[in-house]
């Protein structure tokens, strides 16, 4: 099988540095990043303090300090976020610019790469692996740029949201965004920012809104609604061809479907997958 290769030119790279950078990062981000290991990454998120992600992003391990792989339109306000929790700590942040980029692989065997991180996307194993090195060396393993849309389409067969697509920042919660399926929050680790609420949504299994694949008989634009009669279920996020991300009220998707009622998005029926 071969390998889809590519560099995503919407992502960039902030570096964190500094004796107490992982401690820091740790008390204010969802995930585990005291664990991580030389090459190893997790997905997490900055939240508000009332539990809404804010941004979310991967934290690589590389040596004593940490990289943060994120929207490339959102760098320089994380980096400004973050330093607002700086304090007295010893940490710097710093973004790479075009020093760093980031590039993905998926569908066959892992690329070798010598001087770039390579590690496993943690949220989903058939989104394959993240990289984050030098473009220059991606150049000489013939890693291409302008892979977007075929990683977009990658994505959104495997179930994987993406922010400020299929939900927007600072209005949806982790749990609505799947963020718990997809490996993005450790509740066994310490307090950080927005924790509490986090944890309340866990414990009651009280997420009534979820991002689920669907399937639709004609495509449909991102941001329609979903309908059950005159009842709004959702809307449509991300969109390739006929197969789709949709933000959704589980209950009533249930409450349709005990009823025996389809879904349409603008006269398009809309068919929640597995």
């Amino acid at each position: 099988m071969s390998t889809n290769t590519g560099v995503l030119d919407h992502r960039a790279v902030l570096r964190l540095s500094g004796k107490d950078a992982r401690a820091w990062l740790q008390g204010l981000v969802t995930n585990n990043v005291e664990t991580l290991k030389a090459g190893e990454g997790c997905f997490a998120a900055l939240l508000s303090p009332q539990g809404k992600i804010l941004f979310d992003f991967f934290v690589v391990a590389d040596g004593e300090g940490l990289l943060i792989d994120c929207r490339a339109d959102h760098a320089a306000a994380l980096s400004k976020r973050l330093m607002m929790y700086r304090l007295r700590s010893d940490v710097s942040i710093s973004e790479t610019g075009s020093s760093l980029a980031v590039a993905v692989a998926w569908g066959g065997e892992a690329p070798g790469v010598s001087r770039a991180i390579l590690y496993a996307d943690p949220r989903e194993p058939r989104m394959g692996w993240r990289m984050i090195g030098e473009p220059q060396e991606f150049d000489l393993l013939d890693i291409s740029m302008g892979i977007d849309a075929a990683y977009a389409a990658h994505r959104i067969e495997c179930g994987v949201p993406e922010g400020g697509v299929d939900f927007a920042y600072d209005d949806a919660f982790p749990h609505e965004t799947n963020m718990d399926w997809l490996h993005g929050i450790d509740f066994k680790k310490g307090c950080y920012i927005g924790q509490e609420v986090v944890s309340r949504v866990q414990h009651r299994g009280s997420a009534r809104k979820r991002i689920l694949r669907v399937e639709t008989g004609a495509p449909v634009a991102s941001g329609t609604s979903v309908m059950a009669g005159d009842i709004i279920l959702g809307e449509i996020g991300s969109v390739d061809g006929a197969h789709a991300l949709a933000s959704l009220r589980t209950d009533r998707v249930e409450e349709a479907k005990a009823a025996g009622v389809r879904l349409f998005a603008k006269g398009v029926e809309v068919t929640p997958l597995p």
